[in-house]
């Protein structure tokens, strides 16, 4: 990809993905959400990555959408020059999100400064989320006369509880993350200059010691297991995963390296050797 408004590398099997407009806080824009999207859809079907780590350039995060078209900056009626209909539209911070929850990487937010609307919303599908304590993070919506998107009503009750989510939703206030370090929002509260550093040392553990595919059915598991109504059907899900991973080259190696005291070589990989029965679920179109 010709990228204009991120950048990318991958180095020791993770992929670190910057929002790259510091002079605009990383303002999201079409050209960054169709980076993103392309990215996210690179990561997960390139078997070099291995985890997935998402900060931004300059001092925020990203300071939510770009409103320099004014106050028609949510009018969606029209895009591109045509007209779109209410039916045919499709929210641009819920197409990164999917993005993201259809990845089958891990996928680990580097929050290095301020984080509002989107800018918050886009981190909740990612799997871990490392904050600065001094960054500013809001679900401002309301305050703006639209509503949470990006998936963030279906993302945000599952991590903090739907009473914190609606008092985060309802007020719109903007919080520093310091004072919303127990909510569950955030795995860690940290220094500004240690964010990166800490989410890159998480990517490390899942890259130097955990098998692939492994991985990828555990993300899986997790995330769809919030949709079943009952731990009996995660048992019958768990159970056939199980099952199938048990008799896989990668059990073995991850028993005899354990009991040969030495790191584990997984040669599995999350492009050819997912089990015929993944995906469990029905995916919805959208």
């Amino acid at each position: 990809m010709d990228l204009k408004e991120t950048h990318y590398e991958i180095e020791n099997s993770i992929a670190l993905i910057t929002l790259n407009r510091p002079d605009e806080m990383n303002a999201l824009t079409p050209t960054m959400r169709r980076e993103l999207i392309g990215l996210f859809e690179d990561a997960d079907r390139n078997d070099s990555v291995r985890a997935v780590v998402v900060t931004g350039s300059g001092k925020a995060f990203c300071a939510g959408a770009d409103l320099s078209s004014g106050g028609s900056s949510f009018d969606r009626s029209g895009q591109d020059g045509r007209d779109v209909s209410i039916s045919g539209h499709r929210d641009g911070g819920g197409q990164i999100s999917l993005s993201i929850f259809r990845c089958r990487k891990p996928v680990i937010a580097a929050i290095n400064g301020h984080a509002v609307g989107v800018g918050i919303t886009m981190t909740l599908p990612m799997d871990i989320r490392v904050v600065a304590e001094d960054a500013k993070i809001g679900f401002v919506f309301a305050r703006r006369g639209v509503v949470p998107e990006a998936c963030s009503s279906w993302f945000l009750p599952r991590i903090v509880g739907v009473s914190k989510a609606a008092e985060l939703v309802y007020t719109a206030r903007v919080f520093r993350a310091a004072q919303e370090a127990a909510s569950g929002l955030f795995n860690y509260v940290v220094p500004r200059e240690q964010v990166l550093s800490k989410a890159m040392s998480i990517a490390r553990e899942i890259t130097e010691n955990a098998a692939p595919v492994s991985v990828a059915l555990s993300k899986a598991l997790l995330w769809h297991g919030l949709t079943e109504d009952d731990p009996q059907s995660v048992h019958l899900i768990d159970s056939r995963c199980f099952y199938w991973a048990g008799s896989q080259r990668d059990a073995y190696e991850g028993i005899q390296s354990f009991l040969e005291k030495r790191p584990p070589t997984f040669t599995m990989s999350v492009s050819a050797d997912m089990p015929d029965f993944y995906p469990w679920w029905k995916e919805p179109k959208v």
